[in-house]
């Protein structure tokens, strides 16, 4: 698996506590250092306020000279809440096709332009859950990991040179996939947003990075089923870079504070069987876990 790099700064939300702060190999109590500073509580009011982008939130953080930091033991959790999810999440739009090798496994061109599909929030699950998949959904789900971006601020016909601006922090998630059920429903000329629908079809997580922390397009994906890596690349082969998507996306469709976007999967994407624990890892975000069900009635 990648290791992450310390110095970056990633949020995590604690089911039973709120919100922790991992940095230089320690963990902080987030909520309470924004309830000390008089900063709001909530993650996405955070990321909505400018205060978490590396332009405000490096000077604040612990070893900065803030005194606000209270020191928590590392927590010993399987399982963390999403970053974000409904209600806060408005809408995730994702990216298809947008590595070379991956629409090539498939037979398929590089679209022209950028090819995108909606999922709904109400998919979203977080780092350590289990995602039952029913026998008459689906005879094949896929795994397909990516990076994942949350939008910071309410814009529509964003250009190339501002588009980095609307986005608050970064992600890691599944595009889990009805593979058969998409491909039946190609076939008879249906749209195919079943197949990407269903409660658990979006793992995400297992932590934010804010904005400005890392380049997004210098970054390993991976995707480990078991023992078995499947996945490995670089988004250095993104067939569309971010600031180009939300410039499309953004043509289509206003972008909202919440809005998240999903930056499409590299090749190497398979079918997963019950039980299977499936990590997907980008370099300097962190590593997703989730284990797959498919019970037989």
């Amino acid at each position: 698996m990648n290791t992450p790099r310390p110095q970056i700064p990633r949020i995590y939300a604690n089911p039973a506590s709120g919100l922790l702060l991992e940095y230089a190999d320690r963990w902080y109590d987030l909520s309470a250092w924004a309830s000390a500073a008089g900063h709001p509580s909530q993650l996405l009011e955070l990321i909505t306020s400018g205060l978490l982008h590396r332009d405000q939130f490096a000077d604040s953080l612990p070893g900065s000279g803030s005194s606000d930091w209270i020191e928590v033991p590392t927590p010993d959790l399987d399982r963390w809440d999403p970053p974000l999810s409904r209600p806060e999440v408005g809408k995730v739009l994702c990216l298809g096709k947008n590595f070379a090798a991956h629409a090539a496994e498939f037979g398929e061109q590089v679209p022209t332009e950028p090819l995108w599909f909606g999922k709904l929030p109400d998919t979203i699950v977080g780092h350590g859950a289990q995602v039952t998949v029913r026998p008459w959904y689906t005879d094949r789900v896929d795994h397909e990991a990516e990076v994942a971006l949350v939008i910071s601020k309410q814009g529509s016909d964003l250009t190339l040179e501002n588009a980095m601006e609307y986005v608050g922090g970064w992600m890691v998630a599944n595009d889990l996939t009805a593979r058969s059920m998409q491909g039946d429903h190609r076939k008879l000329g249906h749209p195919w947003m079943p197949a990407k629908n269903m409660d658990g079809f979006l793992p995400l997580g297992p932590c934010l990075v804010p904005a400005g922390f890392i380049d997004p397009h210098d970054l390993r994906v991976t995707c480990q089923v078991g023992t078995e890596l499947r996945q490995d690349a670089s988004t250095q082969d993104l067939v569309v870079r971010v600031e180009p998507a939300l410039v499309a996306l953004s043509k289509h469709l206003t972008l909202y504070p919440g809005d998240i976007v999903l930056m499409g999967t590299p090749e190497g994407v398979g079918p997963l069987q019950d039980g299977d624990q499936v990590v997907c890892d980008v370099d300097q975000i962190g590593a997703l876990s989730t284990r797959i069900l498919r019970p037989k009635s």
